[in-house]
């Protein structure tokens, strides 16, 4: 991740990230709660000693402000600083 150097008022110089983060693609499972979606992402991963190609699933909790969102609509997601306990991703951009 890059960083880069701030200076502030008083002269010292701080760090900041200024990379972009994980982003991802998944489908909205669901959209009951308010403000806050859960994202399906799926992937794909050889495994070790097999090397047949295994399915993936994990669930992320995503911040859906104004509940934008619907059930079954494939979302791209990025991460942000934490919301609370278990959402750290927000809704980028709505694939449909």
């Amino acid at each position: 991740m890059a960083t880069a150097t701030k200076k502030t008022k008083k002269g010292e110089a701080t760090e900041r990230s200024t990379g972009n983060g994980r982003r991802f693609r998944g489908t909205v499972v669901s959209a009951k709660m308010q403000d806050t979606a859960t994202v399906a992402v799926e992937r794909y991963v050889q495994h070790p000693k097999y090397k047949k190609f295994i399915r993936r699933t994990k669930k992320y909790l995503v911040h859906n402000p104004g509940n934008t969102v619907k059930e079954g609509e494939m979302v791209t997601i990025k991460e942000v600083k934490p919301i609370s306990k278990r959402k750290h991703f927000a809704i980028a951009e709505n694939n449909g």
